[in-house]
């Protein structure tokens, strides 16, 4: 009786941690860079970016996006300014944007972070901000953003980083050479019923408009363009399955 009694205990206390592991996302969306570029992490309070000295815009920009997030009522700010943990001498300007061509392009989006209006200042910050083609920022780019916030509110949460892709330093803009980048990426990871699924997408900085499904792929995919580990927190058996292949069904958004 006492050897059943010790079998059901261990078997509970297994079981428990397993589910622990699968459902313990805390920070799940800081990701780890994998090789030496300029890379200073700052926490605001709707996201955390990884700022890049030498280029001037983020490596990557991460947060968690809830369902009642997305309900929020705040105004758009509408102000961008220098973040102010950048030292001044590291940091981008408005005047370097003037007559670029380019937009100044959110990777947190203003409307990820109207829940809170601090939270919506911060997402103005010029560390959360690259030089971004208009058509795309306006475009493909804007429908991804829209299309994350209707799945948060379908499924309650989801995590996402997103950032640019830099293979060539040579084209920046105005005089503080703020790095234009060649494309943008952004991965995202959703539990739901138990399990956790991933989708990385990638977009060039250009002008252009081809169905959503065409910029997804794995994460695993987005790793080895970008050079920086997702999701390293999850268990690794989790991780190398959720991020080897790409179920696009399981982000799209269900009528109502």
């Amino acid at each position: 009786m006492k050897k059943i009694s010790l079998f059901l205990i261990l078997l509970f206390l297994c079981i428990t941690t397993t589910y622990a592991q699968k459902t313990d996302l805390a920070n799940v969306e800081i990701p780890v860079i994998k090789d030496d570029r300029s890379d200073r992490t700052i926490t605001h309070k709707g996201y955390t970016v990884s700022y890049n000295y030498d280029w001037k815009i983020p490596n990557w920009v991460a947060y968690e996006l809830t369902d009642w997030e997305v309900e929020g009522e705040v105004p758009r700010y509408d102000r961008f300014k220098p973040d102010p943990m950048v030292p001044q001498n590291l940091t981008a300007t408005t005047d370097d944007y003037k007559y670029s061509g380019y937009d100044r392009g959110h990777m947190a989006p203003a409307a990820d972070m109207k829940w809170d209006e601090q939270a919506m200042r911060e997402s103005f910050y010029l560390s959360n901000i690259c030089p971004q083609n208009p058509n795309l920022n306006g475009g493909v780019w804007k429908d991804l953003e829209e299309q994350v916030r209707d799945l948060a509110s379908q499924k309650g949460r989801i995590f996402v980083v997103c950032g640019p892709i830099v293979n060539d330093t040579s084209k920046t803009l105005g005089e503080n050479k703020v790095v234009v980048p060649q494309a943008f990426f952004k991965v995202l990871l959703q539990e739901e019923k138990g399990e956790i699924h991933t989708i990385g997408f990638v977009y060039e900085n250009i002008s252009g408009r081809k169905p959503m499904s065409s910029y997804a792929m794995s994460v695993d995919e987005v790793e080895e363009i970008t050079n920086i580990d997702f999701f390293p927190s999850l268990p690794d058996k989790i991780e190398r399955q959720t991020e080897a292949s790409v179920d696009f069904s399981k982000w799209t958004v269900k009528k109502q």
